[in-house]
């Protein structure tokens, strides 16, 4: 009897560690974002393909948006790229390469001054990494019009919030600008159409209604 007093008392301790460890654990963060060597690594893999990237930069460049971003930046996939399966850059096809201009520029223009330096998380996905990755079914992301991005300053969201939504009210209409939040300090810039979102991918939750133009 005393030896199962022992095993039930070792039992209910051990149950109540892990108890306590599960009430206080953390889910981690997105993985690190692809890196540039991994990036001359993917560019080398494949014959051709670094013609087919200094003809996308060549494009970039004749619309006057070359070297905002570093072309690696631009080309990440998504940063659950591994664990879905794809990879960590993809190259969209021409014939949507026209539609990162226009945000690209309004980043320049309008973001960066006044939120400083951002990072691109997340550029162009095919369908099936957009969903393997939670992305909405009709994600801009699909079609290259979209750039998920972080700050470089140690800034947080609220902060972020309140940089954003004015000039995404005076002028996010005339530029197309969609806006969306995440619940960190990662957030959606596209030149697809006027609107905004919360975490929760709903308008309705967007910490920029009620801001007034």
């Amino acid at each position: 009897m005393h030896i199962l007093r022992i095993v039930r008392a070792a039992t209910a301790a051990c149950l109540a560690m892990a108890f306590a460890t599960a009430a206080h654990a953390t889910y981690p963060a997105d993985p690190p974002p692809a890196t540039a060597e991994m990036y001359r690594s993917w560019v080398a893999a494949v014959p051709g393909r670094d013609g087919d990237v200094q003809a996308f930069e060549a494009f970039l460049g004749a619309q006057d948006v070359a070297g905002i971003f570093p072309t690696y930046e631009i080309l990440r996939s998504e940063s659950l790229w591994s664990e879905c399966g794809g990879e960590p850059f993809v190259l969209a096809t021409r014939a949507e390469w026209a539609h990162i201009v226009g945000t690209l520029r309004f980043i320049r223009d309008q973001v960066v001054p006044v939120i400083g330096e951002v990072e691109i998380v997340s550029g162009y996905r095919d369908p099936a990494l957009n969903a393997c990755s939670g992305g909405r079914s009709a994600s801009a992301h699909m079609a290259f019009w979209a750039l998920d991005l972080e700050p470089v300053a140690n800034i947080g969201r609220d902060e972020i919030v309140a940089r954003l939504c004015p000039i995404f009210a005076t002028r996010g209409r005339a530029a197309r600008i969609g806006l969306g939040f995440y619940d960190g300090t990662r957030f959606h810039i596209d030149a697809r159409s006027f609107r905004t979102w919360g975490a929760d991918g709903r308008g309705a939750s967007s910490p920029c209604n009620g801001v007034s133009a």
